[in-house]
């Protein structure tokens, strides 16, 4: 956006050159939430209509007559709110930080000035076009790089920064620029105001106000936030049911086709398109400063860093200290990265925010017991209690399972990493409504087993079957839609989501709730079964152990799942929290669902299993009740080693 525009554009040109110098730091770090995420949003029917009356008011502004350098400067504002909120709706929502945004607007540029100057379309029906070349382009390059699991953080950045400079070299050797540009000066412009500079204002402002509309609605939806998932911990949001590979190739064509509009429009502004004026790092840094100054995750963050870098280069640059603006805005970039990292709207937020917060958090309460569906959990505040509650089963998936059939039948089931094998062909079967203890020392591919068959990992070989359908190879979002959650040894919550909203995205993900206000509501159900309804405002790193632990019991109970593989839930506690965990687990039997229990704790086995199974090297060891299981010598030799035994019997 540096290149010289057409002459009604006044002064106000300058604006967009010279930022290409102010990078962000090097760790390129998105700033976190502390408003709990994205479902937590009052008001919301109010934020969509303020944003159109406040679009109707500023519609307002070419009657008011002012010099065209006002409108030129108000439209080069609302481009780049355009390029800066498209941006950020993949690498703010996602965290995939991208700096390859200059290239789908300069495909949209290109795009728009083809079409008007080699087949004289009509200049607004270009616009589609340019959104949608750009938006192809996306999801060409998306296709390809979202498919390999090592291209994230600093090599996804690269790698777009490299397709800018790719597209800009074909751009140029090819006749759509020839080397010499592409002149549109004798394009008509739309006439939608009183002046040619007013059209281009007012083109800009139905842009911005329809990227704010669609950042803002994906901020609040579902959709949203299975992309703040991803942004957290990607793996774990693919286990928890969410289907990150088409959601992040839906934000990348979203953010690609707003920017491919923007350029478009750039384009006629500009009167003449060159591909070394647009493919360069100018707009990719610009729009990165912008978005990490206002804020990467909230939707409204870009726009006031735009604003906020826009009106300060056109005070220096009006003021003839344009390189001073440059520094200035640097430095306050560096402060923003070192003592705002959350971004400036979100200190905002906490600056003023605190009274609303303490009055919404003081009249806010957990849903009755009378208003809850009877499908749902009746709380159990007293954890150490092992009195069952009176609840209805949980489990709300059909049984398809055949008669004497096992609800999980794992046959021949491998996996190799780099040629160590970690499963070695193993047959397990897994009975309806059942607690089954999965044991054996450590690294005997105990939790190998429950990352194959939740997904987390694709198996090397062998069959997996659940309620009788085939689920080999399946990816993780699909076997969490079938009736499988799992939690991790080490608990994985994400961690810039409130504990409310991190089993809300299971409920919606997993139990297949689109409601964001219902998944919620089922949330809370399930805090307080598990005891943890006095911290549902809460983020993840406030917690204990024990509290993180109940967490991901939560998170996976949220999901209705028909089988629930633990992993080492009772690892940490302290004797009292493991006698609350085992009392909590019964209770999660009694709901319906079927556990595979993967535990070093004896007392916790003994006391829960119905049936042990025992791995030690990646194969089957033994099978049977625990009691029995645990007195073969070949199960002892495996735990405490032959020397042992043999000393021992001495």
């Amino acid at each position: 956006m540096s290149a010289t525009p057409r002459p009604h554009a006044g002064g106000a040109s300058t604006l967009g050159q010279g930022v290409s110098a102010l990078a962000p730091s090097g760790d390129g770090a998105a700033p976190t939430r502390t408003d709990g995420g994205p479902t937590q949003r009052s008001g919301i029917r109010k934020t969509p209509l303020a944003i159109v009356g406040g679009a109707v008011l500023l519609a307002l502004v070419p009657q008011l007559g002012l010099p065209a350098f006002y409108d030129s400067l108000l439209y080069l504002m609302l481009s780049w709110i355009v390029l800066a909120t498209s941006w950020n709706i993949l690498s703010g929502y996602t965290g995939y930080f991208s700096f390859g945004h200059g290239a789908f607007f300069g495909a949209g540029m290109y795009t728009t000035s083809t079409l008007l100057a080699r087949y004289e379309w009509p200049f607004l029906w270009t616009l589609p076009m340019a959104a949608l070349v750009a938006a192809l382009l996306g999801v060409a390059l998306g296709a390809v790089v979202f498919r390999v699991k090592g291209v994230r953080g600093e090599l996804f950045a690269l790698l777009t920064l490299a397709v800018t400079f790719v597209i800009g070299t074909i751009v140029v050797n090819t006749p759509l620029d020839g080397g010499n540009g592409v002149s549109l000066s004798a394009v008509p412009v739309p006439k939608l105001g009183p002046t040619p500079s007013s059209t281009f204002y007012l083109l800009a402002l139905i842009a911005a106000t329809a990227t704010l509309l669609i950042a803002w609605g994906i901020y609040v939806s579902k959709f949203g936030a299975g992309l703040f998932a991803i942004h957290d911990d990607e793996d774990a949001a693919e286990v928890m049911g969410v289907p990150t590979y088409r959601y992040k190739l839906i934000a990348l064509a979203i953010s690609c086709a707003l920017a491919g509009v923007a350029g478009g429009i750039q384009a006629l502004f500009l009167s003449y398109v060159t591909a070394g004026e647009v493919f360069t790092i100018t707009v990719p840094l610009t729009v990165v400063l912008m978005s990490v100054l206002g804020g990467t995750r909230h939707w409204a963050g870009p726009a006031l860093g735009a604003i906020a870098i826009t009106a300060l280069l056109y005070s220096f640059t009006a003021a003839d200290h344009a390189v001073a603006g440059k520094a200035l805005i640097g430095a306050i970039l560096i402060v923003a990265i070192l003592f705002m990292p959350d971004g400036i709207l979100l200190r905002l937020q906490k600056l003023f925010g605190r009274r609303a917060a303490a009055v919404t958090a003081g009249t806010a309460h957990p849903p009755s017991a009378a208003a809850r569906p009877a499908a749902e959990p009746t709380p159990a505040h007293a954890m150490g209690s092992t009195a069952p509650a009176p609840v209805a089963p949980a489990a709300v998936r059909t049984a398809t399972v055949a008669a004497g059939e096992p609800l999980l039948r794992v046959r021949g089931l491998q996996k190799s990493f780099k040629g160590v094998r970690a499963l070695a062909g193993v047959d397990v079967d897994v009975r309806e409504g059942e607690i089954l203890g999965l044991l054996g020392p450590n690294g005997s591919g105990k939790s190998t087993f429950i990352n194959v068959v939740s997904g987390h990992y694709e198996p090397t070989g062998g069959q997996i079957v659940f309620e009788g359908r085939d689920l080999t190879g399946f990816a993780a979002h699909r076997i969490a839609a079938a009736g499988i959650s799992r939690t991790y040894q080490i608990p994985r919550p994400f961690g810039h989501l409130d504990v409310l909203d991190n089993v809300a995205l299971a409920t919606m993900f997993g139990g297949g709730v689109d409601s964001v206000a219902a998944a919620r509501h089922q949330a809370m159900t399930w805090l307080e079964f598990t005891g943890l309804h006095e911290k549902a405002k809460a983020l993840p790193d406030d917690l204990n152990l024990h509290q993180r632990k109940f967490l991901e019991l939560a998170r996976a109970l949220a999901s209705r799942p028909r089988l629930v593989l633990l992993d080492e839930v009772l690892c940490g506690l302290t004797p009292s929290e493991i006698d609350a965990a085992v009392a909590l687990i019964r209770r999660i039997r009694e709901q319906g669902s079927t556990i595979v229990f993967v535990e070093h704790v004896m007392r916790a086995v003994m006391a829960l299993t119905d049936r042990v199974v025992v791995f030690n090297h990646g194969e089957l060891l033994a099978e049977g009740h625990a009691s029995e299981v645990m007195q073969r010598p070949d199960v002892m030799t495996a735990y405490l080693g032959k020397s042992t035994i043999e000393a021992a019997h001495a």
